[in-house]
């Protein structure tokens, strides 16, 4: 982490603890310990939390507590020279009682630790810093790279699986882990929403889905590959797919300035809310009223895949600048990106300029983007 992103992140934790009385916040859970840290806690991937929690301590400064295991592979390769490594014997400890007794009165954490309060991390983490929004380019950049070099070299009789295997192998040589990787095929992908991965062979169309991971920042992105064979419907689905993603971007880029509903603290800015209600008109403008029943879409994205999820009552604010990234999906088609929500701008991050795209207008008529279309090899 660079030092501007370590003051980002003091400023802010230090409003919070004044804000809540506190003295000491910590953070355990892998998602919240990178956003802090830039590094990783992560041993073992099935664990909620990971083998040392980052805290911020007033009048003290950054602090990681761990065991003696993993002590001086933190200090040396996961976190700055400004956050103090603690550690006690492995044996003799737990995680939670090492934060607790680091804690100088009252204190609060995203895991569980006797005695101290429960916070909501994911609040802390939005808005996105200036240091946050240049990484989130280069990491965008890279999913949208990998995603499509496997994408442009498929083959109807590849399998699902193959195809997995190519874009997990394809994100993980740029560093970047892969913790959802959808790949449906013509037959499963109409019959599915979320296909993982099976041995059918792909067919007459694939979808290929991603959300991956680098230095706790999270994008998401799917591409339409569209063999000799494909169904003639694709192209209409995927375009009204398509503008209701233009749609949710739209309404995203007006709640972030205002809204129709106000979010509490009363800043004028709109909620997940206000943007369900613009996906769920243009749904109903597009001819696909109901559509929105079979699958969730989207939401706010950043150190964990989604932050939220729109839904009919979401009271989520909209912050900026913030990731977000809309999945809406219409009968075996699907549009996905992740966009910066900066300025009034929207940026998409999950960009290459080598796939095919198509300018599409959101259902107000008052919005244009530049989505990714479907591709055909060789033309067809």
């Amino acid at each position: 982490m660079t030092d501007s992103q370590i003051d980002h992140r003091r400023e802010r934790l230090s409003a919070f603890l004044d804000r809540e009385g506190l003295d000491a916040a910590w953070f355990g859970t892998p998602n919240s310990f990178s956003w802090l840290t830039g590094g990783s806690n992560v041993v073992d991937r099935d664990a909620d939390v990971g083998v040392a929690a980052a805290g911020y301590v007033q009048d003290r400064g950054f602090v990681v507590v761990t065991d003696n295991i993993e002590a001086a592979r933190l200090a040396d390769e996961a976190v700055p020279e400004a956050v103090d490594v603690e550690s006690g014997p492995w044996y003799e400890s737990s995680l939670a009682a090492a934060g607790a007794r680091a804690t100088p009165g009252s204190g609060g954490a995203d895991f569980d630790v006797p005695g101290l309060d429960s916070l909501d991390a994911s609040q802390l983490r939005r808005p996105l810093s200036p240091g946050d929004v240049e990484r989130y380019r280069e990491l965008g950049r890279a999913v949208a790279t990998a995603v499509e070099r496997v994408a442009v070299e498929l083959h109807p009789d590849d399998t699902e699986r193959e195809v997995a295997a190519g874009l997990r192998v394809a994100l993980a040589t740029r560093g970047i882990e892969s913790p959802v990787v959808l790949v449906g095929g013509a037959e499963r992908a109409q019959s599915y929403r979320h296909c993982t991965p099976s041995g059918a062979e792909l067919g007459g169309y694939a979808l290929l889905s991603v959300t991956a991971e680098r230095g706790g920042l999270y994008a998401s992105a799917t591409r339409t590959v569209a063999f000799e064979g494909a169904p003639d419907w694709l192209d209409e689905r995927h375009h009204a797919a398509m503008r209701v993603e233009a749609t949710a971007v739209e309404a995203t880029r007006t709640a972030a300035v205002s809204g129709d509903r106000k979010s509490e603290g009363g800043d004028g800015r709109g909620t997940a809310g206000d943007v369900f209600d613009a996906i769920v008109d243009a749904y109903d403008d597009l001819g696909e009223s109901g559509e929105w029943r079979a699958h969730h879409q989207g939401g706010a994205a950043g150190f964990a895949g989604r932050e939220w999820i729109a839904t009919p009552d979401g009271d989520e604010r909209v912050d900026a600048p913030m990731a977000y990234a809309y999945n809406p999906t219409v009968r075996g088609a699907k549009s996905e990106d992740t966009v910066l929500i900066s300025d009034g701008d929207a940026a998409v991050l999950t960009r290459t300029g080598n796939w095919p795209t198509r300018t599409v207008s959101s259902c107000t008529g008052a919005f244009t983007m530049e989505r990714h279309a479907i591709h055909r090899p060789g033309g067809t």
